[in-house]
């Protein structure tokens, strides 16, 4: 998918928010595995939703390339395009840059080129784009026309002034009749500025999420689809 589609959507869509203090060495993506289903992620209004698959031969398969700890599930598309996102509001705005990393899964079904893209955008407290990064798209050629997902990541600093990290995955059809665009293991950390101490009760908060997410993992029922 091109960029310009993807950062015009994420623009029209940061209303939809969660709120948190700034919590340093953890994941702040939400169900960035697809365990918990496609819970803590919101469709784009006009494009189809990403769906939460179990790994195995209407997919990758356990075998294949990807995470070595994978987990049941993982991201694959619905449709031409399949957009969701989820946007952090991190409760004030950062005073001092902070490292990032960013780090995900990406891949496709053999020699076709559907694809995923993993986007990050740092806004202001007026949902300005202050930068963003992203990871993807991961093409057939980069998987040696294997069926499989593919490390990548990305590192740098999120700009003084952001107040609100906002999260895209996107998923690509472009040759089959499925969109075979594939994700997982998607993650987002912030390392704090060495001359900041990260406030009592930030984690724990940010650990109630989690266990929201949890719950709803285990409500989950099993996908399954027709084979090829």
């Amino acid at each position: 998918m091109k960029f310009r589609f993807l950062v015009a959507a994420a623009l029209l869509a940061v209303a939809c928010t969660g709120q948190a203090a700034v919590v340093y060495g953890s994941n702040l993506v939400v169900n960035g595995d697809a365990e918990a289903g496609t819970s803590g992620w919101t469709g784009y209004a006009g494009y189809g939703m990403f769906q939460s698959v179990h790994y195995g031969s209407s997919w990758v398969l356990p075998t294949q390339p990807g995470p070595a700890d994978r987990g049941a599930g993982m991201f694959s598309g619905l449709g031409q395009y399949a957009v969701g996102y989820q946007t952090l509001d991190l409760g004030t705005a950062m005073a001092q840059a902070a490292s990032y990393s960013l780090t995900g899964w990406l891949g496709g079904w053999a020699d076709q080129d559907d694809n995923a893209l993993f986007y990050v955008q740092f806004l202001d407290e007026f949902d300005n784009e202050m930068g963003s990064a992203a990871l993807g798209p991961v093409m057939a050629r980069d998987r040696a026309n294997q069926t499989g997902l593919q490390y990548r990541e990305d590192a740098g600093l999120v700009p003084v002034g952001t107040r609100k990290l906002s999260f895209w995955l996107s998923m690509e059809r472009l040759v089959s009749g499925d969109n075979d665009g594939y994700a997982d293991n998607l993650s987002f950390v912030l390392r704090a500025p060495v001359n900041e101490v990260p406030e009592p009760g930030m984690l724990s908060t940010f650990l109630l999420g989690l266990g929201m997410a949890g719950w709803a993992r285990r409500r989950r029922n099993k996908n399954r689809r027709p084979g090829r």
